[in-house]
């Protein structure tokens, strides 16, 4: 086991995490133990967090914050942490899209990740078979945060018919990330359109793809290939793509006649009485 003293608080964000969480303990005259009881945890469990063997959950951070009354420090660290969790290729997006004002998304197969379910971004993660599937998926619902800010991001997403028929994670998986999909019917800051299967050729043929809009900065195009992410604030590109994009707006269902749809496949789909 790596000695906490050998640990390196500069190495990472969790490496920082763990060196704070150990000073100030010990500044509070805790043990390990003494501390897990009062968060209710082991003191196993403090003990891998303060060698960065373990990555915190933001309620961990939220407990610590209360039993050692740092006035928020954890709880403030701990979106950077789970940041640090995603891909690095990725990160530099996540950190665009936290800060957008307008989020304009195409996907052809997935459920954007923002409006993914627990249990559906953890099938969806878990077929690359990492190590630390837990640790992803917990940076995955982290973004989603930004949806319940105050002053939220506007998101409009369009989706593939094709998403909601591609099983993840099994029915009951589904059934919930279509319920799910549903409770922003009424969202003023998300509007979810489909583009149905019986639209013929369309902009988005080359695959997903997102706009970002913000209130100072240039707008910013992305894609994903398998392992990396191309993102561009070049002029010519944005405006092709958004074009590309209203298109696509306009050759979709409406948000109403899309929930409709979304309602239908989840019970003819999905539902208790769904035929495989």
């Amino acid at each position: 086991m790596v000695n906490v003293r050998d640990l390196d608080p500069s190495a990472s964000p969790l490496s920082y995490y763990g060196s704070e969480l150990r000073r100030l303990r010990e500044a509070a005259g805790l043990r390990q133990a003494q501390l897990g009881e009062i968060v209710y945890c082991t003191g196993s469990l403090i003990g891998q967090i303060e060698t960065a063997k373990k990555v915190p959950t933001r309620d961990f951070s939220e407990r610590i914050d209360a039993a050692l009354m740092t006035g928020g420090v954890f709880s403030r660290l701990i979106g950077l942490v789970l940041r640090s969790q995603l891909p690095n290729w990725f990160q530099p997006y996540a950190e665009m899209e936290a800060k957008a004002a307008y989020i304009s998304t195409y996907q052809c197969q997935l459920v954007y990740g923002l409006l993914q379910t627990e249990a559906y971004a953890r099938a969806v993660l878990s077929v690359e078979g990492i190590d630390t599937l837990d640790e992803r998926v917990a940076a995955r619902m982290e973004r989603q945060r930004i949806l319940r800010r105050d002053h939220p991001p506007v998101l409009w997403v369009v989706l593939d018919e094709a998403v909601l028929h591609r099983e993840i994670g099994g029915p009951e998986v589904m059934r919930e990330q279509l319920t799910h999909l549903l409770s922003f019917t009424d969202n003023p800051w998300v509007h979810i359109q489909v583009l149905p299967n019986t639209v013929g050729e369309h902009p988005g043929l080359l695959g997903s793809f997102n706009l970002l809009r913000f209130e100072d900065d240039p707008d910013i195009f992305y894609c994903e290939t398998y392992d990396s992410g191309h993102m561009t604030a070049n002029s010519q590109v944005i405006r092709e793509r958004s074009v590309g994009y209203a298109r696509l707006q306009a050759m979709a269902l409406s948000p109403e006649d899309s929930a409709t749809l979304i309602a239908r496949v989840m019970e003819e789909r999905y539902g208790p009485g769904a035929v495989a």
